[in-house]
């Protein structure tokens, strides 16, 4: 019997916070009526292409969790939620409009990955690791086919302790381009410690 790990990591559809021009993060923010469009599209190719996942595991903001209901329910999947997936802290920033936020908490000239954002928020080693802990929560699971449901910046932390990235620090390292329902999709063989990535799928810009 095969003990391969089937992953699909899937960002949510489009939000208000990205009408409203405002800095997301953990700004609970619903998805509009176009983004729900977006990810009704998403289920039904989903469907059409027979897609099978034995768990949904969804963050618990708003805009994640409704794009794992919306899903869900077109494949007849069970959602669990856990906010471990969700997006980063970004502090005082979140739901400031962008010119607010430069006149208050100004870019700094450097900060380091241990460093709390503005403050407040999370450091980038933080979600760094809370990635790793959530990828190894699925891992601990065993054998099966999983849909993650969540945001950006969790889901390319997630990515970069996949391939032994460092945080993305500053402007500096790698990053992937998740649009509004962009998914990647992983195989992962526990007996060799190998991942195999067969497909990405950027989603809208």
């Amino acid at each position: 019997m095969s003990n391969e790990i089937h992953l699909t990591l899937l960002r949510h559809g489009h939000s208000r916070a990205d009408d409203e021009e405002v800095h997301e993060g953990r700004y609970d923010s619903p998805l509009t009526e176009a983004g729900r469009t977006q990810v009704q599209t998403r289920a039904e190719e989903f469907l059409a292409r027979a897609f099978h996942f034995d768990r949904i595991i969804s963050s618990t903001l708003i805009r994640a969790h409704e794009t794992a209901r919306i899903i869900g329910q077109a494949l007849n999947t069970p959602v669990e939620s856990d906010p471990g997936w969700m997006e980063f802290n970004n502090g005082p920033l979140a739901g400031l409009p962008y010119k607010v936020a430069e006149e208050r908490y100004p870019k700094p000239d450097f900060r380091n990955p241990y460093e709390p954002f503005c403050g407040s928020g999370e450091s980038d080693w933080e979600i760094h690791c809370r990635a790793a802990r959530g990828m190894e929560k699925i891992i601990r699971r065993g054998a099966g086919e999983y849909l993650v449901v969540a945001h950006g910046g969790i889901l390319n932390a997630a990515l970069r302790t996949i391939i032994g990235a460092p945080p993305f620090t500053w402007l500096q390292g790698i990053m992937f381009a998740f649009g509004d329902t962009g998914y990647i999709r992983l195989i992962y063989f526990p007996s060799h410690n190998m991942w195999k990535l067969i497909e990405f799928n950027i989603g809208s810009q």
